[in-house]
């Protein structure tokens, strides 16, 4: 922790205690309409607002404010500070100019306590700054649209200083920089039925997204582990984007394919491998590699009854979304266990050096759904479910599975807060722990063998003003980093389960 508190712990302080009164109730929905034997459509307002990842809102628990980057956001502080909110009106002008911008700033004090490879606590902060422009009526460009965000990054990580664990504490945690993340120009087409995107693109803004899962701290929730440990420097998601392509098609509400074919490592190879941090060998997101072998990833996702019926007051089937996708990388991989001639990788009559595989692949399927819905309001209780896998001799992780609730409005007088508590579970794939068992036979050196990795959240997001939320939270990992021994305290042996507690805060203009 630095030695002055940080000017944003100002804001979490007035937020906690904002959040002792009760909130403003947002306006009601009007009674539905009542057709005969009881029967009728029930308004509901939060289906015509977008969901995580561009598509339809289906569930009821997806938070006001995420720093996922994949969340759609509509709150601003803007709201709070009445005239001086927009001083010149310059913002109500770039508006009719086709032009929007918003600054979020999210920081965060997170603490281990006990586990993991030592004790400790950071302070982390993130500056991010978006510009839209529709260039219809900026140069009369029909259909089409610009977008560009960038951060101002500082304070250190918990997982990389403290924890060591597969998940990190932080969806926003990474080295200390000023990047480039997204930059790209979209064309919609045949009555916005389909929308093509190129330019410097991230896969977890669209791709693999839990509109639930959003509420949620632990940086696995956004874009899954899985993607992150076996695809390289990451995969197009945060903090690195790199250039590419996606295709959506939407050829009705309900419906929804999308395809993307990226730069297959958005930072470059290190040399010797695994020697630098991504983010290191692409410090300011600027890179723009087109020459490494692509990463394809497609995804189908149908969202269902967006218009449920109710019969005497009960709703009769809640909105829900159900995804399907697959990812291919084309490039060549280490084998984890075998070397070129098919010898273990730990055998001193082996060369040592990995035998080389070609592709990598993974599988998903997910829902959201709507569990229950309070009459008449934007409050209830949604779900969500995430199975992945990714089999091959070169994968890290060969199956992940995360799940959760999130319930809007939970406690009396606070309508916009949401509270959740989700799980995580990875699991080192097969090839990864006969490697570990072959180092412990072939050297005779103990060493744990990796089994996985499980993390719990609870968390809640108070929503203390029009776009300012404070959100408390607690996380526990059992076998970080899969079981691994303590790399800082060797003698240690395999590290103990950790339990991490922290504080974010968001304030949007």
């Amino acid at each position: 922790m630095p030695g002055r508190p940080p000017p944003l712990l100002v804001a979490l302080v007035w937020g906690s205690a904002l959040a002792l009164s009760p909130a403003p109730a947002p306006a009601q929905a009007p009674a539905p309409a009542r057709a005969p034997g009881g029967i009728g459509r029930l308004p509901l307002p939060f289906v015509l607002r977008e969901g995580a990842g561009g598509d339809p809102r289906t569930s009821i628990g997806q938070p006001e404010v995420s720093a996922k980057r994949s969340a759609g956001e509509e709150s601003s502080i803007q709201e709070l500070l009445g005239p001086s909110g927009d001083p010149g009106g310059i913002r109500a002008r770039l508006d009719a100019a086709g032009i929007r911008y918003s600054l979020t700033y999210i920081s965060g004090v997170l603490g281990n306590v006990t586990g993991g490879a030592r004790r400790g606590a950071i302070y982390q902060g993130l500056l991010d700054g978006q510009l839209d422009a529709d260039l219809g009526p900026l140069l009369g460009w029909s259909g089409a649209a610009f977008h560009a965000n960038a951060y101002q990054i500082h304070g250190r990580g918990l997982q990389r200083s403290y924890l060591r664990s597969l998940a990190a504490v932080s969806g926003n945690e990474t080295l200390p920089a000023t990047r480039l993340f997204e930059a790209w120009i979209e064309q919609r087409l045949f009555d916005d039925r389909l929308g093509i995107r190129l330019g410097q693109l991230a896969a977890d803004t669209e791709f693999i997204v839990s509109q639930t899962a959003t509420l949620f701290i632990n940086g696995t929730f956004g874009w899954p582990d899985i993607a992150g440990a076996n695809l390289p420097s990451g995969g197009p998601a945060y903090p690195l984007a790199t250039p590419g392509i996606r295709a959506k098609i939407e050829p009705n509400r309900n419906l929804s394919v999308q395809v993307g074919l990226y730069d297959g490592d958005p930072a470059g190879p290190a040399v010797p491998a695994g020697s630098l941090d991504p983010a290191r060998l692409n410090r300011n997101g600027t890179n723009f590699r087109f020459h490494d072998p692509p990463l394809a990833i497609a995804e189908a996702a149908y969202a269902y009854n967006l218009d449920p019926s109710t019969w005497g007051g009960f709703i009769l089937g809640e909105p829900g979304t159900v995804t399907l996708g697959a990812w291919h990388h084309f490039g060549r991989f280490d084998d984890l266990r075998r070397d070129a001639a098919g010898l273990p990788l730990a055998s001193p009559l082996g060369t040592g050096v990995p035998r080389r595989l070609r592709g990598e692949d993974g599988i998903y399927a997910m829902i959201d759904q709507t569990l229950f819905r309070e009459p008449g309001r934007d409050q209830g209780l949604s779900a969500f479910v995430r199975l992945m896998g990714s089999p091959g001799s070169a994968s890290l992780l060969d199956l992940y599975l995360d799940a959760g609730f999130a319930y809007r409005g939970l406690l009396p007088g606070r309508p916009r807060d949401t509270a959740g508590i989700a799980v995580t579970y990875q699991r080192i794939s097969d090839a990864a722990r006969r490697a570990d068992r072959d180092a412990i036979a072939l050297t005779g050196q103990p060493q744990p063998v990796r089994d996985f990795e499980a993390v719990i959240e609870a968390t809640y997001q108070i929503v203390a003003a029009a776009g300012l939320t404070v959100q408390p939270h607690v996380q526990y990992f059992v076998r970080p980093g899969g079981g691994i021994a303590n790399p800082i305290f060797p003698g240690a042996g395999r590290m103990k389960n950790a339990l991490v507690f922290g504080v974010s805060t968001a304030i949007r203009y």
